[in-house]
C-alpha cells in the first residue's frame, strides 16, 4: 500500500476501486505504530478509525452518497475540539478534558467522509515554535530526529510528512502552520482572516489566529479549503467566500503578475542556503512570466514585538478562564483562599505558556498599556497600511518561510528572544489578516527549506495559482525516515 499519496490521489484511487478505506487506514495505523515512537507526532490516536473506514466502503459498494473525502486520514492539531474525544491543547491543565461538541471545520469534515486519524502534538496552547513546549514531549523532525519540526502545529506537520496521514489541519496566530510547514516540507496555508470558522479552535489570540491546512501538494490544499471555507453563525469573524472553487482554476499560472520581493525578510541573519533558495525561486517566477522586484515594509523590523506584545495580551485573557473553577482537573478545595487556590492550580500551565501569562497581564495593565499594548497597535495598524499599499502596485509578495534551517532540539529553548525572532517573517500575515503560504522548495543539510508568498484579502485563490505554478519548478528528494 502507498502511502506517500497526494489527497486527490486518494481520492481517485478509491472511487476507482484500486485501494479501499480500510486498507489505507488500517496501513496508515500500521505507519503510526512503526514510526510514531521515534517521531511524537501524535498525543492520541483514534482506535475506531478502521471501523469507520469499513462504513465508508460499504457505502462506496452499495452506490451511496459519500462525501468528498472517502475515508481520507487526517491528522487534526489537538486544540480543535473533537466530540467525545480529549482536547489538551498538549497541556496538563486540559490532559482529561473531553470535548462536548464538534469545532465547525470537524462537523464539515465529517459531512465529507474524512476520518480523524488522531490528535497531533502542538506546543501547549500554540505557545510555541518548536513543538518542545508540549507538556508531553516533543515531536521530532522527520528529515533528522535530532532537529525541531517547527511549531506551534509540529506534531500536524510531522504527521504528513512521515506518511501517518494524507493530511492535517493547524491553527496559525504567528506563523504556527507555515513553520513546521517549512521545517518539514510541507505546504502549510494561513488564509484570509475569517475565511476559515474558528468555532471549536480552543482560543489563543482571537484577533489574529485562523486554522489552515498542512498537505503535500498545493492542490490538496485547494481541495480541502473548498471543504472548510464559508460563513459560519457560530464565528461572527467569518466571512463569505461566495463558494469559491479555490482548485477549479489552479493551473491558472503567474504570467503578467508583479510580486514583491520583502526587503525587510531577507535581510541581515538570513541563512546563506535561505538566501540562495529564495533568489532561485524568484528567477524560477520571473521565467514563469512574472516580474519581480524590491519592496519596503519599514514596520516589519517592529512587528515581532507588536506580535508578542498583542498575543500576549489576548492569551492572559483567554486563559484567565482555567481557573480550576471553571476548567480544569480534580484539586481539592479544601484550606485554601480563593487566590491562593488558583495559583497552585495553575502549577500545571508549563513554563512558556506561564511567561506569555504574566507578560499578558503587564502590558495592557494601567500605567503600562500606552508604552506597550497601544504601541503594538499602532504598529499593527501601520504593517497593514504599509502591505496594504504594497498591494496597490503587487499581486503577490515573496519572502523565506523562515529565515534559518531546523535547529537542533534543545539548542533555544532557554533563549525565548532568540526563539521569538524566528516568527520575523511569518507574523505579518497574522497582524494584517493577509493569506500567506509556505511552499516546499530546497533541502539544504538534509533539512527543508520553505518559500512563503502572500496575497491581499480574499485573494487566496490566486495565491494559490502562483503556489502551485512555483511547486511545479521543483521536485525534493523524499523524506528519508
Amino acid at each position: 500500500m502507498n502511502l506517500k499519496i497526494s489527497a486527490l490521489e486518494y481520492v481517485q484511487q478509491v472511487q476507482n476501486g484500486t485501494i479501499s478505506a480500510e486498507d489505507f487506514v488500517s496501513t496508515t495505523l500500521d505507519r503510526i505504530k512503526s514510526v510514531d515512537d521515534k517521531l511524537h507526532a501524535f498525543l492520541s490516536v483514534n482506535d475506531d478509525a478502521v471501523n469507520q473506514a469499513k462504513e465508508i466502503d460499504k457505502k462506496i459498494k452499495s452506490g451511496d452518497k459519500v462525501g468528498a473525502c472517502f475515508g481520507m486520514p487526517i491528522s487534526i492539531k489537538d486544540n480543535m475540539c473533537i466530540k467525545n474525544s480529549t482536547t489538551t491543547c498538549a497541556s496538563k491543565m486540559l490532559e482529561n478534558f473531553v470535548a462536548p461538541y464538534d469545532a465547525t471545520v470537524i462537523s464539515k469534515l465529517k459531512q465529507q467522509d474524512a476520518i480523524f486519524i488522531g490528535k497531533a502534538n502542538m506546543d501547549e496552547f500554540a505557545m510555541g515554535l518548536t513543538t518542545e513546549f508540549s507538556a508531553y514531549g516533543p515531536s521530532k523532525n522527520p528529515w533528522n530526529t535530532e532537529y525541531i519540526p517547527g511549531g506551534s502545529s509540529g506534531g500536524s506537520a510531522v504527521s504528513v510528512s512521515a506518511f501517518e496521514c494524507i493530511a492535517s489541519l493547524g491553527s496559525d496566530t504567528g506563523g504556527s502552520v507555515r513553520n513546521p510547514a517549512s521545517f518539514c516540507g510541507n505546504v502549510g496555508y494561513k488564509p484570509t482572516y475569517g475565511l476559515i470558522s474558528r468555532f471549536g479552535l480552543i482560543s489563543y489570540a482571537n484577533s489574529i489566529e485562523q486554522i489552515g491546512p498542512l498537505t503535500r501538494t498545493v492542490k490538496d490544499t485547494a481541495f480541502l479549503l473548498n471543504l472548510i471555507t464559508g460563513l459560519d453563525p457560530n464565528d461572527n469573524t467569518t466571512v463569505d467566500n461566495h463558494n469559491e472553487d479555490y482548485l477549479g482554476e489552479i493551473e491558472a499560472g503567474i504570467e503578467g503578475k508583479k510580486i514583491g520581493i520583502i526587503k525587510e525578510m531577507i535581510a541581515e541573519g538570513t541563512d546563506p542556503a535561505v538566501m540562495s533558495a529564495t533568489k532561485d525561486a524568484i528567477s524560477k517566477l520571473e521565467s514563469l512570466g512574472a516580474t519581480c522586484e524590491e519592496v519596503s515594509l519599514d514596520m516589519v523590523k517592529y512587528s515581532v514585538a507588536a506580535y508578542y506584545t498583542i498575543t500576549a495580551t489576548e492569551a492572559g485573557s483567554n486563559l484567565a478562564r482555567y481557573d480550576n473553577l471553571r476548567y480544569g482537573y480534580d484539586f481539592p478545595v479544601e484550606g485554601y483562599e480563593f487566590n491562593s487556590y488558583i495559583e497552585k492550580a495553575r502549577k500545571k500551565f508549563g513554563p512558556e505558556v506561564t511567561r506569555r501569562m504574566i507578560l499578558g497581564g503587564f502590558v495592557p495593565s494601567a500605567g503600562q498599556a500606552g508604552k506597550y499594548f497601544l504601541k503594538a497597535l499602532k504598529v499593527k495598524s501601520k504593517l497593514t497600511k504599509e502591505i496594504d499599499e504594497a498591494f496597490k502596485k503587487f499581486d503577490l509578495l515573496i519572502a523565506p518561510t523562515v529565515p534559518i534551517l531546523p535547529f537542533k532540539i534543545g539548542e533555544k529553548i532557554d533563549d525565548p528572544v532568540s526563539l521569538f525572532l524566528v516568527d520575523i517573517n511569518t507574523v505579518t500575515a497574522n497582524l494584517t489578516g493577509k493569506p500567506a503560504i509556505s511552499v516546499p522548495y530546497a533541502v539544504s543539510n538534509g533539512l527543508p527549506i520553505g518559500i512563503q508568498l502572500l496575497a491581499n484579502s480574499m485573494n487566496d485563490k490566486m495565491l494559490l495559482q502562483a503556489a502551485y505554478a512555483l511547486e511545479q519548478t521543483v521536485k525534493l528528494p523524499e523524506v528519508p525516515l
